[in-house]
């Protein structure tokens, strides 16, 4: 299939898969006028600021400035490649998704089969494991899992299994056909020096790790005795697995959201706390794997909610070395709290000990993330000893520097000097001595000012074409140069698709995906900008802006030209052409 055969058929998918309704059947909305409303599903507010268009088939947010068509949308929400959004579309639409081309058709079908392949392999790897569990040879795994009192159905829900040994794993792939290299590739086997297939999680419970796309996509392994060996492993990084991108449970997670009973998602740290967990009924459970939060998980938490608790295990210095990734949490607008654990206890503990109640208990007592970094400080100090309350004052004073408003300093004031049994006052004294952590950025200069007011004129002239606006129909965007090749591409769409007889503007996404923020700046101009009633007069007085910088940078040109002049002729020329660029110049009102 040729390109334009390729992007004719997008087009096709895009028309008979409407966007109110694919967006709609993933988050709320609210119509309010020609467009449809709802809080943004890719950070957090309070107040709505994302719109979907339905006549021009894009939505855009107001708030973070993501954009896209609904392709896009469901590759975002999804957390997949444009492929696969394509691919889930095009069954929503009953459609058949053609090849791109000959050569890509082929490297096309070769990713996927090879995907399929190692998708197929993944499965069929947790099924032996599985079976192995239940084949009355697991005694040691079943005993360990009985010791954690995981009940037969929880073992099920999860699909744990149990490897037995480090040879029967490769024989039972190599036996339902599988090459070595696929063996090797999907993580699931290792390879020895001498070149030998091994269970690259031998000897271990197994915990397969799915997506949320319930794809088994990797494994994760618990040894069941002490020994010499790290207690987890998982599957290294595979063209299936990214641990950095993934979240345990986050399949079942998914299904609470769509069943519309996820008031906020636990964050843990390890597979067995989520399994036990949830058993005891909290089933909004999700693990980081043994890595630091990444900021493809947080983001991978905003797709489902505005709301994470984290629970880490009650150690203080393993929860102060997790401080760091939390701050990723709030950073993407997160609504984050910490659930404060019994020192030295894990969140599996608190269910074994007290029950699900003592856990609900600790959850009920969550706190902000700076309340619990000052808790997370406290625990390290004895307080009775004069020289660790200094310590612990010298610590604890930058982070309440840190609060958003003077209420919530002096709160967090008073809790200190309760605790340290030191006067309000001199916190408070000793608080304005302790700079602020973010200073006040520096004033731009003039000519930064001056490049602002310029990319904002060419925006706005760009929108105003691109939306069909009658006061810009004659506007030749052609006509100007633009600062950005993203923006001059714009222009040579509008200037093509003029000639076609209609601008679509949810076309762009076709040349630039849904990535590029100036293509987000320019919808954004849509709602309401460009009908105001000095719309018309702004954009007249931008085009004389974006002509008036055009000409004058050819003024300036013609003058280096002269200047550097070879021959008096070609002087005489440049100087004739700067005489009627000046002209020109002066002309424009």
């Amino acid at each position: 299939m040729s390109e334009s055969e390729y992007s004719r058929f997008l087009s096709v998918l895009k028309e008979k898969n409407d966007i109110v309704e694919v967006i709609g059947s993933y988050i709320k909305l609210d119509r309010r006028g020609y467009n449809f409303w709802a809080c943004c599903p890719f950070h957090h507010e309070k107040t709505p600021s994302f719109s979907v268009n339905a006549a021009d088939r894009y939505y855009h947010c107001f708030g973070c400035g993501v954009s896209g068509d609904v392709i896009g949308f469901v590759k975002e929400y999804e957390n997949i490649d444009f492929r696969q959004a394509v691919e889930i579309l095009a069954a929503r639409a009953g459609l058949e998704v053609p090849a791109f081309d000959n050569r890509s058709a082929e490297e096309t079908q070769k990713r996927k089969e090879k995907r399929d392949r190692l998708l197929s392999l993944m499965k069929d790897a947790a099924r032996f494991y599985l079976n192995n569990l239940w084949s009355g040879k697991a005694e040691p795994h079943l005993e360990y899992l009985t010791k954690r009192r995981i009940e037969p159905v929880t073992m099920k829900k999860f699909g744990l299994g149990a490897s037995l040994d480090f040879r029967s794993l490769p024989e039972y792939l190599l036996g339902k056909g599988y090459t070595p290299e696929e063996c090797a590739e999907s993580g699931a086997c290792g390879r020895s020096d001498d070149g030998r297939l091994f269970d690259a999680i031998g000897g271990r419970l197994v915990i397969p790790i799915i997506n949320n796309m319930d794809e088994v996509i990797a494994f994760g392994g618990r040894v069941l005795v002490k020994s010499d060996r790290a207690k987890y492993k998982n599957t290294r990084d595979t063209l299936l697995f990214d641990k950095r991108k993934n979240l345990y449970n986050i399949n079942l997670v998914k299904r609470e959201k769509r069943a519309g009973a996820l008031p906020g998602i636990i964050m843990l740290e390890g597979y067995m706390d989520v399994i036990s967990l949830y058993q005891a009924g909290f089933r909004n459970v999700v693990a980081s794997m043994g890595t630091s939060l990444t900021k493809e998980q947080v983001r991978l938490c905003k797709r489902y909610t505005d709301n994470v608790f984290i629970s880490y295990d009650g150690d203080a210095a393993g929860q102060s070395a997790n401080l760091r990734g939390l701050k990723l949490l709030e950073d993407e607008g997160i609504r984050l709290r910490v659930v404060p654990l019994p020192e030295g206890m894990d969140p599996d503990d608190v269910i074994v000990r007290q029950g699900a109640e003592g856990y609900r208990n600790c959850l009920n007592a969550a706190m902000p993330l700076i309340d619990y970094r000052i808790l997370s400080a406290k625990r390290k100090y004895d307080l009775s000893r004069t020289d660790e309350k200094r310590e612990f004052i010298k610590e604890v004073l930058p982070i309440v520097r840190e609060g958003e408003s003077a209420t919530e300093r002096e709160e967090l004031l008073r809790k200190i000097s309760k605790e340290a049994d030191v006067s309000l006052g001199a916190l408070m004294r000793d608080l304005e001595t302790v700079p602020k952590s973010d200073p006040p950025p520096p004033q731009k200069p003039t000519a930064a000012k001056e490049e602002s007011r310029e990319k904002k004129a060419e925006l706005f002239v760009l929108a105003a074409c691109l939306f069909s606006r009658p006061y810009a129909l004659g506007c030749d965007p052609l006509a100007f140069s633009f600062g950005s090749e993203t923006l001059e591409r714009v222009a040579e769409f509008i200037a093509a698709e003029r000639e076609k007889g209609k601008v679509r503007p949810s076309d762009l996404f076709d040349l630039f995906g849904s990535e590029d923020p100036e293509i987000g700046e320019l919808l954004g101009l849509n709602d309401g900008d460009l009908e105001t009633a000095q719309a018309e007069r702004y954009f007249r007085d931008c085009v004389r802006l974006l002509r008036r910088r055009d000409i004058e940078q050819q003024i300036a040109i013609c003058r280096e030209g002269s200047e550097q002049a070879e021959t008096e002729e070609e002087r005489k020329e440049c100087l004739s052409r700067l005489m009627e660029l000046t002209k020109k110049l002066s002309s424009i009102k």
